[in-house]
Order: C-alpha cells, then sequence, then structure tokens
C-alpha cells in the first residue's frame, strides 16, 4: 500500500491553546482508517489543516507520488488535487432532484462558460445512475433532496463526494443521528468507497467504529496516543484513562 497522505511534525495554536502538537501520521492507498479521541483532541483541527482551512504554525502535509506540499495551495485547489471532505450536517441542493444532485457534482470542468454551456451526455446518465446505486438511492432518482430522511442526505452528500472522484475522502461524524440500518448503509458505503482511495473517518461512536473494522489513530491533545485496531487501542491502558473513562 502506497502512503498518500503524510502529516508530519504539524503543530497548531489557537489563542494560546494548542490545538495540534506535533501530531504525525501516514494514509495509505487505498485504506479506510478511523479517527477517535475526545472532544478538543484535534480531530476537526487535523481536517481543516488538511483541506486547507486552516494553516498550521509549523509541520509538514504532503500528497500524492509527486509529494505536492498541501500547505501551499488554497481550499479550491486541494479540493481539485483530489481531497474531498464531508462535514456533519449534510449539504445538499434540497430543491433539486437526487440526480440533479449528483449530476451538477460530477467532475467537471468548473470554468463559467463550461458550466453554461453543460449538457450532459448518456455516459454523465450512467454515471449518475451508478452512483445512485453505490448510495442505494437508486429508487430516489426524482425525489426532491429535501424531501430525503437525515441518513439519505448524508448517502446523497457521500455520493456528490464520490463524484468529484477524490483520492481521499474525510468524512466526519457519518453516523449522528442515524437510525441503525441507516448506519449500517452507511458502514457498507464507505467500506466500498474505500477500495479504491482512501476514506478516513471521524466518529464517536464505538459501534459503528467497531463495524468499519479498520485501523484506528487515536488522537489526544493534538497528537496520536495509540494506533492499531480498534481491540488493540481500547486495550491501551492511556486510552481507557483518556477517552474510555474506565
Amino acid at each position: 500500500m502506497n502512503t498518500l497522505l503524510e502529516v508530519s511534525g504539524v503543530s497548531k495554536t489557537f489563542d494560546g491553546f494548542r490545538a495540534i502538537n506535533n501530531l504525525s501520521f501516514q494514509i495509505g492507498e487505498p485504506e479506510l482508517r478511523a479517527v477517535i479521541g475526545p472532544n478538543g483532541a484535534g480531530k476537526t483541527t487535523f481536517m481543516d489543516i488538511v483541506t486547507g482551512k486552516t494553516k498550521p504554525d509549523e509541520g509538514r502535509v504532503i500528497f500524492g507520488e509527486k509529494s505536492i506540499s498541501l500547505l501551499k495551495l488554497s481550499e479550491s485547489r486541494i479540493a481539485q488535487t483530489g481531497i474531498g471532505r464531508k462535514f456533519q450536517r449534510p449539504t445538499v441542493f434540497e430543491d433539486q432532484s437526487v440526480a440533479d444532485n449528483l449530476m451538477m457534482a460530477l467532475k467537471k470542468d468548473r470554468r463559467p462558460w463550461a458550466v453554461l454551456r453543460f449538457r450532459p451526455r448518456p455516459r454523465d446518465h450512467d454515471a449518475v445512475a451508478q452512483l445512485a446505486d453505490e448510495i442505494g438511492l437508486m429508487d430516489h432518482l426524482t425525489r426532491r433532496a429535501g424531501d430525503l430522511s437525515h441518513g439519505q442526505k448524508q448517502w446523497l452528500e457521500i455520493g456528490m463526494l464520490l463524484a468529484q472522484d477524490p483520492r481521499l475522502l474525510l468524512v466526519d461524524e457519518p453516523a449522528a443521528g442515524m437510525t441503525p440500518a441507516e448506519r449500517e448503509h452507511t458502514t457498507d458505503i464507505l467500506v466500498e468507497a474505500a477500495k479504491t482511495r482512501a476514506v478516513v473517518v471521524v466518529e464517536h461512536d464505538m459501534e459503528f467504529v467497531r463495524r468499519l473494522d479498520c485501523k484506528v489513530t487515536v488522537l489526544h491533545e493534538g497528537s496520536v496516543l495509540a494506533e492499531g485496531s480498534l481491540n488493540h487501542v481500547t486495550a491501551d491502558e492511556k486510552v481507557i484513562e483518556v477517552y474510555l473513562g474506565r
């Protein structure tokens, strides 16, 4: 497995609070990785740094086989480089159909003139159908996105990110507010997506993390506290002390 993302010696302080403290770890391609840790452990700041929303005080963030430094790029350039991020709350175009949401998200020329001239081709419709099938919304293509359940909106947003064909997908607490059946289906979507790319899931729900059945990185006070299988990290005395509280 090749290293896709390398975070090395990264630190970030906000108003005297050190959110990230000499953070170093690697993500492979393809790989499914869960990132867990108590509130304030630096999980969101880590994602903000990788996607260019926040610039660290020091350290390196290197992406891909060309060793691109993400710290030199804007948020939009980082997205074009192949990094997609899903926030906790789904953001879909509520008044558009599921099919239209996916069509708008397809990886295309984004210049204004090209967008205005865009007319879907048969292969675009095929791509939308394939994405809808992947996320379990094939029977809902004509439905207005605003009428979907919370879980279905989450799947649609994951589908919109997959439409961009990212090499790295960062997903923030996908299981929050879902029914058990929706959580199970979300697991299936993420596991399938991680067969061809890197998927990093930040999550609090330990049962959901267990279902993902992947390598887990535990963050605490902005650095890596433990890493390994869920059974390995949950048996670690330091993790029990700071996170599991037993």
